[in-house]
């Protein structure tokens, strides 16, 4: 019988190493998560002011944490598993209270898809039930295929769309270890099911996505209408810090929230005029004085779609007035 080289032995071996490297996500060479203080035990870590992509692990978002006598509750999930699983790690260093709930200020895929870590934790998740029709839509789902491929492998086959265990629909009060969360929901805004966080004892407002802190918001399907509105709720709340879904915390509520709506009101005007005066959008897009607000960050990917979008909008709310 031929004597069987050593190569031949390991070749199999060398093979399966290769399939289970490949299996695995690349090497965690992901931006850095820093946590920082915004009340007595609450914190929040900030997402990069880009577009989701394989280098940032899609961490473009914020997700906040109250830890309490009796669990952590999480604020938002992160944009994908394996930042949940930092965030979580990050959490560890500061208490070893388990992980109890995760209140979702909306469903948007940057905010969602670290939720299935936290689910495997054993956290209960709290959502707006308008978010229902959203996570069984094509839209969700041909989001999630194209995440598969453009946030690979951070985003995979096994990243999943996590359904809420509680669905609420009107203001909600949750309490943990003695610490009550005012759950209101604010929306249709960014979204149909926006909603905010409120902890009154750490005087620290959870805002999601309805406010966007140094940078241009994405408008998207928004009823700008109502978000503005909306703005002008969360000033109503007694806080000493908000942290947006977007940016860094705000000690300045009023002035930085302020910006937000003085954009969205901007979209409206202008492109309310014109539709008002039936000047086509590309015309109405290069006329517009952008200058207020063209250094901000994120204005070259947002502001054009931005524009189109509460164009189309404008263009409904006219015609139903007829």
């Amino acid at each position: 019988m031929p004597r069987l080289s050593l190569r031949w032995w390991l070749a199999p071996l060398m093979a399966l190493a290769t399939f289970a490297a490949q299996a695995q996500p690349a090497a965690d060479t992901g931006p850095a998560m820093t946590v920082e203080a915004v009340g007595p035990h609450s914190y929040y870590v900030q997402g990069l002011t880009q577009l989701g992509s394989t280098k940032n692990q899609n961490f473009i978002s914020n997700a906040g944490f109250v830890i309490t006598p009796q669990g952590v509750v999480v604020v938002d999930a992160l944009g994908s598993p394996r930042l949940a699983e930092r965030l979580t790690q990050a959490i560890r260093q500061r208490t070893d209270q388990p992980i109890t709930h995760v209140i979702l200020t909306h469903y948007h895929a940057d905010h969602i898809y670290g939720l299935q870590h936290f689910k495997q934790l054993g956290a209960k998740i709290i959502a707006h039930a308008a978010s229902r029709e959203y996570i069984q839509s094509d839209t969700a789902r041909l989001r999630l295929e194209a995440s598969r491929t453009d946030l690979a492998p951070w985003i995979n086959e096994q990243t999943r769309i996590v359904p809420a265990d509680i669905w609420i629909d009107g203001p909600t009060s949750l309490k943990v270890g003695g610490v009550v969360f005012d759950l209101t929901p604010v929306g249709p805004s960014h979204t149909p099911e926006d909603l905010t966080v409120f902890v009154p004892s750490e005087k620290v407002l959870f805002a999601g996505d309805l406010f966007f802190n140094g940078r241009l918001p994405f408008v998207g399907q928004a009823n700008s209408r109502q978000w503005i509105l909306s703005l002008e709720r969360l000033l109503a709340f007694d806080a000493k810090a908000v942290v947006p879904g977007h940016g860094a915390a705000s000690t300045d509520p009023k002035k930085d929230i302020g910006t937000t709506r003085d954009y969205l009101r901007h979209l409206r005007q202008s492109m309310g005029e014109a539709v008002e005066n039936f000047v086509p959008f590309e015309e109405a897009y290069d006329k517009t004085d952008w200058s207020a607000f063209e250094a901000m960050p994120m204005f070259g990917p947002a502001n054009r779609m931005n524009a189109y979008n509460t164009y189309l909008l404008l263009e409904q709310e006219a015609l139903s007035k007829k």
